[in-house]
């Protein structure tokens, strides 16, 4: 039995490229100084391409934790530090203009009115999603939000979700982690938790498939998984 769901949040219930790519843009401009070719250089380290505005499949902007993006700006940053970097990001990153993956108040009210708790898990720092999160409405439709930053660890560590199923009293088993990433679905895999990917972010499915359960469109199609494995 399915008695509760983990999002991922960023492309997995947000588009990750609609939603990160103009960010991405702004942020290397703020650390350039408005310097163009200075700009790509640092976009070349976090696996951005500047020009394009597009995402290599290995960027650590993807499934990473913002110390970890911070970390690979800092080399070509002196006199940045490590803590001003990822506080300047997180600030930058709790305003973000969020693309949703689909019409989401609807889609949590309907999975919420079926008895189902509801988790986001990100490698986002927790002000920063729970501020995202509010900003499109749905902040309170989740009984769990916890980032790198929360105390469990980041993805693909499995102490997010394996703090989510303690705080509801749910068995792994019994919840399902659904995320757009390889890291996502290596945690929900170590947390002993069902896994489904989908394909609103930067993974195809050739990168998802084998590792998850089943690899849908979007989120959007997640009732209708859920409902075909309560028939099986």
């Amino acid at each position: 039995m399915i008695s509760g769901i983990l999002f991922d949040k960023d492309g997995t219930l947000f588009d990750f490229q609609a939603t990160w790519s103009a960010w991405t843009h702004g942020v290397l401009i703020d650390l350039a100084d408005g310097d163009i070719p200075r700009a790509a250089m640092l976009g070349r380290a976090i696996g951005f391409t500047f020009d394009t505005g597009t995402f290599a499949p290995d960027s650590v902007v993807i499934s990473h934790t913002a110390e970890d993006i911070a970390a690979a700006l800092l080399p070509h940053l002196p006199g940045k530090s490590l803590p001003a970097l990822v506080a300047m990001m997180n600030t930058m990153a709790a305003s973000v203009a969020l693309v949703p993956a689909i019409p989401l108040a609807p889609f949590l009210a309907m999975l919420r009115a079926r008895g189902l708790r509801l988790g986001v898990a990100t490698n986002d720092a927790e002000s920063a999603a729970r501020a995202q999160l509010s900003s499109v409405g749905i902040e309170t439709a989740f009984d769990f939000i916890a980032g790198f930053d929360s105390g469990h660890g980041g993805k693909p560590h499995p102490g997010m979700l394996l703090a989510f199923a303690s705080a509801h009293g749910l068995s792994p088993d019994e919840v399902v982690m659904v995320g757009d990433s390889r890291h996502d679905l290596v945690a929900g895999r170590a947390a002993g938790m069902r896994v489904v990917g989908v394909l609103t972010g930067l993974a195809d499915a050739d990168d998802l498939a084998p590792l998850a359960e089943a690899v849908l469109p979007d989120i959007g199609h997640l009732p209708g998984w859920i409902d075909a494995q309560a028939a099986a």
